[in-house]
């Protein structure tokens, strides 16, 4: 394309009211991104108000990307795109823009009374409050309805086109492909032709308009990026994680089963599960958080491998269940997408403020397995992870993500089904003696009997167990047995699970010890510092409990540890506690992924 300017990467913003369908233009540029051959990584973020009032700064619903010519980790620090529908969009998202970035401004919607909702006492497309950044004022709803004049649709139907229009401006500007998206409206509104033609043409009528006119003289190129040959779908953290599930099941030979009860940002593990059904999956939402992980516990006990998903108040809820699985040894996956809190706190945002819950959070000594998911594609290994390990050592796994991960997107390459290894599940059969709980010599896992198999009739319950035949008993000393056996088959779980790798020396000034979606940040700054010749070691821990061993062999080796968290310091309490090191926070609690550039200021101070 002539006056095609090449740039790296790019970090574009759509923002606008949560019914001017920002998610879906930020969706449909990712796909088309992805398939154009660019990494990527996306940042949804929704308003936490189901129906804010149209027009005020709470409604705002925002979806940021960027996508690049080489290996990305993050949705980028500040965007250099701003597309803002409505004055309330630029107000809440200009703190997001670099200096000069691009503003595409639907100056149609910056009203006497838009600007009033907003806080403005002027209006910003023409006094000199955006003197630092390159405007292009247009507008969009008036240009979206003159394309639509034959179009038989009511002005209600026209005016929802408008996101369709800023879409297409967008896709001249970054010099992305029109028919990806065209063919996905022909899919979507098949059994309405009038709304199909009405977005189509608004789509085209936003591009052809960048095209001719005169205020947009520049049009940017991101090549497409080096990536291992194979088949790539964009996937978010929650369809992936369904997908790892999924795959354990049919990889065990087990029946999934979910029980579960909606809540932000879990639900749509529920929804994406229920679309399953031809791989004999089984979805119940239930009553209430605690009827949920009770029916997925009763799932497990029946053979089946027992799934249930929340975020922290739902955790919370199913506390008790969850230390009787724990007491009765029976797998299951319990997923929490971490959000904002405490209490609802911020239901749409992001956090990784339940990892001492996922430690800590039932009465008694009740140790489990914990893993945290680091990308929203690797959402998929650590799924089957989390099965995996609560079906060979019968005990129940947290699999941890949080809102970013969840909603968040990016390329996936698709795994070959054949490469993934059997799981295999300690099940007692008909014929051999049975005793609840005789344990496997090397991993301490008990053999579950299925219900209703000949001569296997047994009792499990909340009380403590006797060892070996499972009576109930109230001795002391078998209790104590029983406490340390069940740490000390959680402990076992790390000969079981991939060894971290050190990135970088064994010792020196600094090592960065991360988990869970920091993965991102901590890539993104430590690949920037190389830029520049200096450089840190960096552990990033995917399973938290157990701990990984290298951690004994080289934590010690270093002046400096530093621990970033988007919580108020959580992971680094637990590993002062086990090393006796005196570590370093870095800890940022704004509801968002870490931001790359502070990190990078940061690390500087150590090194």
């Amino acid at each position: 394309m002539e006056n095609c300017k090449h740039l790296e990467q790019v970090t574009i913003r759509f923002a606008g009211d949560s019914g001017d369908g920002m998610q879906l233009t930020g969706t449909q540029f990712s796909n088309t991104s992805a398939l154009v051959g660019n990494d990527l990584s996306t940042l949804p973020d929704y308003p936490a108000e189901i129906r804010a009032p149209a027009g005020t700064l709470f409604g705002v619903s925002g979806f940021q990307l960027q996508f690049s010519s080489r290996e990305i980790h993050t949705p980028g620090d500040q965007v250099d795109v701003l597309v803002a529908m409505n004055p309330a969009a630029l107000k809440v998202n200009l703190r997001h823009l670099k200096n000069n970035g691009i503003i595409i401004a639907n100056s149609d919607a910056f009203s006497a009374r838009n600007l009033k909702l907003a806080g403005y006492t002027e209006n910003p497309l023409e006094d000199d409050t955006l003197a630092g950044y390159q405007l292009f004022a247009v507008p969009v709803t008036t240009l979206t309805k003159q394309a639509l004049v034959e179009v038989p649709l009511g002005v209600r139907d026209k005016d929802r086109c408008k996101n369709f229009f800023a879409l297409g401006i967008t896709y001249w500007m970054f010099s992305r492909p029109l028919d990806v998206t065209l063919q996905w409206i022909d899919e979507k509104f098949k059994t309405k032709p009038n709304v199909a033609e009405a977005n189509k043409k608004a789509l085209n009528a936003g591009y052809n308009y960048a095209l001719s006119t005169e205020i947009f003289t520049t049009s940017y190129c991101v090549l497409e990026a080096k990536s291992q040959p194979g088949l790539y779908r964009n996937i978010t953290g929650n369809e992936a994680l369904v997908l790892g599930l999924i795959t354990a099941a049919e990889k065990s030979g087990r029946q999934l089963f979910m029980g579960g009860y909606p809540i932000t940002p879990a639900s749509d593990i529920l929804h994406y599960l229920s679309r399953y059904r031809h791989f004999d999956v089984k979805t119940f939402q239930a009553e209430d958080e605690i009827a949920g992980v009770g029916a997925a516990i009763g799932a497990s006990f029946a053979g089946a491998l027992g799934v249930t998903a929340s975020s922290g108040p739902g955790i919370a809820l199913k506390t008790e269940f969850l230390g009787y699985a724990v007491m009765t040894e029976l797998p299951l996956v319990v997923v929490d997408v971490q959000r904002g809190g405490p209490s609802t706190g911020l239901p749409t945002k992001t956090e990784q403020s339940d990892l001492l819950q996922a430690f800590y959070g039932r009465n008694g000594e009740a140790p489990v397995p914990i893993v945290a998911a680091q990308s929203p594609a690797d959402c998929f290994v650590a799924a089957l992870e989390a099965a995996r390990v609560a079906l060979t050592f019968t005990t129940p796994v947290m699999l941890l993500t949080d809102g970013y991960l969840a909603n968040g997107a990016e390329p996936w390459l698709i795994p070959d089904p054949d490469t993934i290894p059997k799981i295999d599940v300690p099940v007692a059969s008909a014929g051999q003696e049975y005793q609840p709980y005789a344990r496997d010599p090397e991993t301490l896992s008990r053999k579950m009997a299925i219900p209703g198999t000949e001569g296997l009739e047994h009792r499990l319950g909340g009380l403590e167990k006797e060892n070996i035949t499972g009576n109930v008993t109230y001795d002391p000393d078998n209790h104590d047995m029983m406490v340390h056996l069940r740490a000390e088959k959680i402990k076992r779980v790390a000969g079981h699970i991939p060894r971290p790798e050190l990135q970088g020396d064994a010792e020196g000034p600094l090592l960065v010890i991360s988990w869970g979606s920091t993965y991102g940040s901590v890539f993104s700054a430590r690949d920037t510092l190389a830029r520049e010749g200096k450089t840190f070691s960096w552990l990033h821990l995917r399973w938290l409990n157990p701990l990984p061993d290298v951690l004994d062999d080289v934590i010690h080796n270093f002046k400096h540890i530093l621990i970033p968290e988007i919580n108020a310091g959580q992971l680094i309490r637990i590993i002062r506690d086990r090393y006796l090191v005196d570590a370093k926070g870095f800890n940022k609690v704004r509801g968002l992924p870490l931001q790359t550039g502070e990190l990078v200021e940061t690390i500087l101070t150590y090194l």
